[in-house]
């Protein structure tokens, strides 16, 4: 008989209404969060205008919040382990709240990259507050509620398109930043309010030698993924940013495996049920973004090039935004065959789905409506493998290290975008015909695009097949349960 203190998830469980509570508004942080990597899309061609600088120097808005999220996301998950999933929470809504505000007060470049980095520090909010709900929820409500969690990921994304054109079309460009400002606030204060801090903490010393050296190896190799284009990918700054990356993260795992308290833990993350969700989430990443890339652009392609539809970048924002719905809608089914046949299953069909879905795009493309059934079927499979996938991670983990593991979990996804970022545009770069005198991507190049990303899709399937056999997950509770730190119960 453990004398240990019980998990506020195993006793004194809140009333449903408080239950729904704490989901909403974890949600609805989730969403806010996930805003800023739509924010600027409408506004990227005017940036250079608005901010008084190349087009090469205004692309650091988009690649700043990269970076940052990149770095924030696995250090803020190990902190919110040891020190409170909650804390961490609401400190990345101040930095949203006050990256957000330095961005509506800016008209020039410097202190808007600054903005951006501060929002994209702010991009662990989805793992912290899937991990809030392990600790925070009944077994029965968890699967439900780490997938709509999991999806407002690409819920934010695609209701704020549709939203930001609008705003970017009608009101001055400073006002997105003050609607994500305003934003991050209500959120902020309904965390506040309504959410429970969890006494499910490691306490210990945080490795500040680790989060360097991982900052350091993942700032270069994002660095040389999304600017490798613009560089040139055989120039010496680009294989001089690969070459370290690969020195310095290794260096980084070598540190890891020797110290006593690991900004990560390796041995956790090679655990094979950890290792291949990691890798599937790489490849779905990587699917989801191939889509976002070349939707818009067939949307806004003139129709002269007899495959472009001529639309706006609003009318671009709206076919996307049923993706989101439709993801949301997901959850509950994603959550229902998790429950009964476990989530390496849920993960599978996702993967599926998101193959088919690319399938249909290469044969539909001529209308409008064909993009919109695409990007519902690919967003559907989205949801699918986006729920399933914290299930397949809490469930290999201990309660102590579930913000750290589900913080991994997100940036392999964002490496995956990233990698599709770089590779469609290699592409589409290459693949291209001449309008006008104008060098715009040829259709072949978008269906190249699609294929890779339904490859990307078999891939998960792949990876997903070798993962274990997974009882029905009503709990997504790992074999081994740490105890809540003596120093922070109480």
């Amino acid at each position: 008989m453990s004398d240990a203190p019980v998990r506020p998830a195993e006793a004194g469980r809140s009333a449903p209404s408080r239950s729904n509570a704490v989901v909403a508004v974890l949600a609805l942080a989730g969403i806010t969060v996930s805003l800023m990597q739509t924010l600027v899309i409408p506004i990227v061609p005017e940036l250079p205008v608005y901010l008084h600088a190349s087009a090469s120097n205004a692309a650091w808005a988009v690649t700043a919040t990269l970076l940052a999220a990149a770095v924030a996301t696995p250090v803020a998950g190990r902190l919110g382990d040891m020190f409170g999933k909650r804390r961490l929470l609401l400190v990345s809504l101040v930095l949203l709240v006050a990256g957000s505000v330095v961005c509506a007060l800016s008209d020039a470049l410097v202190p808007m990259i600054v903005g951006r980095t501060l929002q994209g520090l702010a991009a662990a909010v989805v793992p912290l507050g899937i991990s809030i709900m392990r600790d925070e929820l009944p077994p029965e409500r968890l699967a439900g509620s780490t997938a709509l969690m999991s999806a407002s990921l690409g819920v934010g994304g695609a209701l704020g398109l549709p939203a930001a054109a609008f705003i970017a079309d009608h009101f001055d460009w400073h006002v997105l930043f003050w609607t994500s400002a305003t934003l991050g606030v209500v959120a902020f204060a309904l965390v506040l309010t309504l959410v429970p801090e969890s006494r499910v903490r490691t306490g210990g010393r945080f490795d500040l030698v680790g989060s360097l050296g991982m900052a350091a190896g993942l700032v270069s190799l994002l660095l040389a993924i999304s600017k490798g284009a613009d560089w040139g990918w055989g120039s010496g700054t680009t294989l001089g940013l690969f070459a370290l990356a690969v020195v310095v993260l290794l260096a980084f795992g070598f540190f890891e495996l020797r110290t006593a308290q690991p900004l990560v833990d390796l041995r956790t993350t090679v655990r094979r049920q950890v290792l291949f969700t990691n890798l599937a989430s790489i490849a779905f990443g990587f699917s989801m973004f191939a889509m976002s890339l070349v939707l818009p652009q067939l949307l806004q392609l003139p129709t002269q090039t007899g495959y472009g539809l001529g639309r706006s970048m609003l009318t671009v924002g709206l076919v996307m935004a049923p993706q989101g719905l439709v993801m949301m809608a997901t959850a509950p089914v994603s959550a229902m065959i998790t429950k009964s046949r476990g989530p390496k299953v849920t993960l599978m069909i996702g993967a599926v789905v998101v193959a088919a879905g690319y399938g249909l795009n290469i044969v539909l493309m001529s209308e409008v409506w064909h993009l919109i059934l695409v990007s519902c079927v690919i967003g559907a499979g989205v949801g699918f493998a986006y729920g399933a996938m914290p299930a397949l991670i809490m469930g290999a983990v201990p309660a102590s290290e579930t913000a750290a593991a589900n913080s991994l979990n997100t940036l392999m996804r964002s490496i995956g975008t990233s990698v599709a970022s770089a590779v469609a545009g290699v592409i589409l770069s290459q693949l291209t015909i001449n309008l006008g005198g104008q060098a715009l991507p040829s259709e072949n190049g978008f269906k190249a695009v699609m294929a890779i990303g339904a490859g990307a899709a078999v891939l998960a399937f792949v990876l997903a097949s070798f993962l274990p056999r997974h009882r029905p997950a009503g709990t997504a509770e790992a074999p081994a349960q740490a105890e809540p730190s003596a120093e922070t119960v109480g």
